[in-house]
């Protein structure tokens, strides 16, 4: 594995050369903390998203869900909270003229970035939420903002979604959607940017209960977390002591970055803090009168919130390593040891020369596999180039047409991680890829390799 003093650089350069992630804009200059997803990228971010979607909305009668719309009338952030509370205190460096969070310089004299000393302004408040304007006219009554989070969308349309899904308490709301932070410091990469993406649940329960549903939520998803292939050493839950003014409770899911540990997921008790606000605000009830207990009441949320970004950014983190080629230990490659269920490309298709119809049969394998998984064809250069690009993507098999294939329609199957061959008939690759992405905590490696 890489220093940490340079993985991240490292990661940043692979993630530009292999088309995972980039610079928005990048030709007029870029624009800061802002990010595009290339090929690879998009892949990755829709794998672990369905993966989110299927655990939580697909598999679970409990939980229903929502795609609400990014502009909401503004009352909504009034009654959030976020209009008074989504603020925070910036000073500036009266020589260099950079602006900090006055919280992130405690007991500093001098600035970080020219080393001025005693050059900071007073604290003034700087407000999180994007603003615009609604209509023709820009005026006080047409402000509106881009919401900074998800899950006010899922509170204001409890009776739309409860009432047609006949779903009763307990149950959950749940999203995947952008959001937008005006964020003074962004940085480390992908971790803090302006423009993010959400994958947000919010579980609404009997007051009396939400202790025992915040606990099931932690546990629930740590492990989700970890059957997406994290080491577990890497992952750590942090109670907050401190909380939000919203929050009865609060546990973040954290990870080991290389710049820190820092979060990934939060789970908070949230009261019925929204839903009364909401109420309050609206003139709309929110009560909900629960048949068995004979009893109505407001429920409590139980929050689940995780950034998408955050999570790929993990995810290359952790699977990136540097390490010795197995026949070559004097040569190192550079693999993205990602489960297989959530690589962007699952089978690269070699054939090993340009000749004796190996690429047609190569191609026909192509189209065959195209409707089961992502796959990439190459025909460029070398064999083992080819290998160590698809090690870089994450691409956990790559097949390999050659002379043998004319002789009795098999092929060679490279796997990534152990970098074993074996050879298999042409029709038996989707069962082959199938069996290994299912086993494959226990597998790491195809049986018969060598």
């Amino acid at each position: 594995m890489a220093s940490k003093n340079n993985v991240m650089k490292d990661i940043t350069a692979l993630c530009k050369r292999r088309g995972f992630i980039f610079r928005s804009s990048e030709i007029y200059g870029g624009i800061a903390s802002t990010y595009d997803c290339g090929p690879l990228g998009v892949e990755l971010k829709r794998n672990v998203k369905e993966l989110w979607w299927r655990d939580i909305v697909q598999l679970r009668p409990d939980i229903e869900g929502i795609d609400s719309a990014i502009l909401m009338h503004p009352k909504v952030w009034i009654a959030s909270g976020h209009v008074d509370e989504f603020v925070d205190p910036l000073v500036e460096c009266r020589q260099c003229h950079h602006r900090f969070k006055a919280d992130e310089l405690k007991n500093l004299e001098q600035c970080p970035d020219c080393g001025t000393k005693d050059c900071f302004t007073e604290p003034k408040l700087f407000h999180l939420m994007f603003q615009t304007y609604m209509g023709p006219v820009q005026s006080e009554d047409s402000i509106a903002y881009l919401r900074p989070e998800t899950a006010q969308g899922i509170y204001v349309n409890f009776e739309n979604v409860r009432t047609p899904a006949r779903q009763k308490v307990p149950f959950g709301i749940a999203q995947i959607g952008k959001a937008f932070r005006n964020e003074i410091t962004p940085g480390n990469f992908t971790f803090r940017t302006r423009e993010f993406e959400q994958m947000e649940m919010q579980y609404f329960v009997y007051p009396d209960n939400a202790e025992k549903w915040y606990k099931y939520w932690k546990s629930q998803r740590k492990e989700w977390y970890m059957s997406l292939g994290f080491k577990m050493e890497n992952l750590h839950f942090h109670a907050h002591e401190k909380l939000a003014h919203y929050a009865r409770a609060a546990t973040d899911i954290e990870y080991d970055f290389p710049f820190g540990r820092s979060e990934l997921e939060g789970i908070h008790n949230r009261g019925d803090f929204d839903l009364s606000r909401h109420q309050e605000f609206s003139g709309k009830s929110f009560e909900y009168f629960d048949q068995e207990r004979d009893e109505r009441y407001i429920p409590f949320i139980i929050e689940t919130s995780g950034g998408v970004d955050r999570c790929i950014l993990a995810l290359l983190v952790d699977a990136y390593e540097v390490e010795p080629e197995r026949d070559n230990p004097d040569k190192m490659r550079v693999v993205l040891k990602l489960h297989p269920k959530i690589a962007p490309v699952k089978v690269g298709i070699f054939p090993l020369v340009k000749r004796d119809g190996m690429p047609e049969i190569a191609r026909k394998i192509e189209s065959d596999l195209r409707r089961h998984f992502m796959v990439f064809y190459d025909d460029g250069g070398s064999i083992g180039r080819r290998y160590r690009r698809q090690d870089e993507a994450g691409t956990p098999f790559c097949i390999t047409v050659d002379g043998q294939t004319l002789e009795d329609d098999t092929v060679t199957i490279r796997e990534r991680d152990t970098m074993v061959q074996v050879r298999t008939k042409i029709g038996d690759i989707p069962d082959v890829v199938r069996r290994y992405t299912v086993d494959w905590e226990r597998n790491k490696g195809l049986p018969g390799g060598k």
